[in-house]
């Protein structure tokens, strides 16, 4: 028998977001479905309402949530009724190549539920990132589902599930930051910013943020930005542009050890490229859009050595990540709490897409 619940539906390419009843099926042997009590608007929801990541309309949007599980499947055995979860897109398979050669960080076949939520008319939803979180219940895949400590506000909680743990783990995971380096992240956003946060807690020296907000700069402040470098009126390319030299004068004339780019555009990709020491490590946590190219010359790519690697969720395992920042996030060793710029209703996903492209943010959050 099916549950009818209220959701957030992206229709059609660019088309204002709707609130509308949906059905969630009882679920199949492995699926759980999750009483949502907090979501965050995250650019990915507004990238599926736009067509920029996939055409299969309508979307059941939302993904960066924290709820309690409500009904279980017969075969579940990972989550009880009545935990308190964090919902994860990577639920891991333990069967494919990746996860047999011991990454499943890399996991090429993640489970999702087994059945489709729907509208009244039973119009197939697609939920974003398979998990369509925007709604007052959804239906996920157990291994979805990351138990957490209950004491955490869900509001935070649930930033891990997407944003969040991209910038941190693309800090801690991917570039494997020490202690006493330096690190200069690209784009002060929530993905950025949480960069930020885990080159601090990994113990970096030097923290540069840039951005072309002044406002965002001193937010990143907050977040442990030891430097701040306003690269609005800051021009040039390649190695002699404006921001990789006031990086070097930064850093002894040398370059971070780390750099990540948050932004995903060519400027900053090419910006974070040339400020790295030589021998220093490059990471790219921004998507970039389906028409971006990386074009450098092919003796700088040799000639600066290191290593240039894209971050995909940071890197993480939920079931490993997930409580242990939750739980620093309760020992105040790592600020969650501060990424919740604002709490909204349901019915507000529009106009938080509004304030999100205006930058005004870290995240808004639904909060039911």
């Amino acid at each position: 028998m099916s549950t009818t619940v209220s959701g957030i539906i992206a229709r059609g390419k660019g088309a204002p977001v709707e609130l509308v009843d949906i059905l969630i099926p009882d679920p199949g042997p492995n699926d759980v479905i999750v009483k949502v009590q907090a979501t965050g608007v995250c650019h990915t929801d507004l990238a599926y309402r736009d067509g920029d990541i996939a055409d299969d309309y309508p979307f059941l949007l939302g993904h960066e949530s924290a709820g309690i599980v409500d009904t279980i499947g017969e075969d579940v055995t990972h989550v009880e009724v009545g935990d308190y979860v964090v919902l994860n897109w990577r639920a891991v398979c333990g069967e494919c190549r990746a996860c047999k050669k011991g990454e499943p960080k890399y996991c090429f076949n993640t489970h999702n539920a087994s059945k489709k939520m729907t509208l009244t008319d039973g119009t197939e939803l697609t939920p974003a990132l398979g998990i369509g979180s925007f709604a007052e219940k959804t239906l996920v895949h157990e291994g979805q589902c990351t138990k957490v400590n209950p004491d955490a506000d869900p509001a935070a909680a649930g930033l891990l599930g997407c944003g969040i743990m991209a910038g941190l783990g693309a800090a801690v995971n991917t570039a494997e930051i020490q202690r006493g380096e330096s690190v200069a992240v690209f784009g002060c956003g929530g993905v950025g910013m949480a960069a930020i946060a885990g080159a601090k807690l990994a113990g970096a020296s030097t923290i540069i943020a840039v951005d072309i907000d002044a406002r965002k700069l001193e937010w990143a402040k907050e977040f442990g930005a030891t430097h701040v470098i306003d690269s609005s009126t800051l021009a040039g390319e390649g190695e002699n542009s404006e921001v990789a030299q006031e990086i070097r004068a930064l850093t002894d004339g040398f370059g971070t050890d780390v750099t990540i780019d948050a932004v995903g555009i060519m400027k900053t990709w090419d910006q974070a490229f040339y400020s790295r020491d030589f021998a220093g490590r490059m990471v790219m946590v921004g998507v970039p859009n389906q028409t971006s190219r990386i074009d450098v010359p092919a003796i700088d790519f040799y000639g600066r050595g290191g290593s240039l690697r894209p971050a995909w969720y940071g890197d993480c395992l939920p079931e490993r990540d997930f409580p242990a920042y939750v739980d620093l996030h309760l020992q105040d060793r790592f600020p969650l709490g501060k990424f919740v710029s604002e709490k909204i209703a349901l019915n507000q996903v529009e106009e938080a897409f509004d304030t999100m492209k205006s930058g005004d943010v870290l995240r808004s959050v639904v909060v039911l």
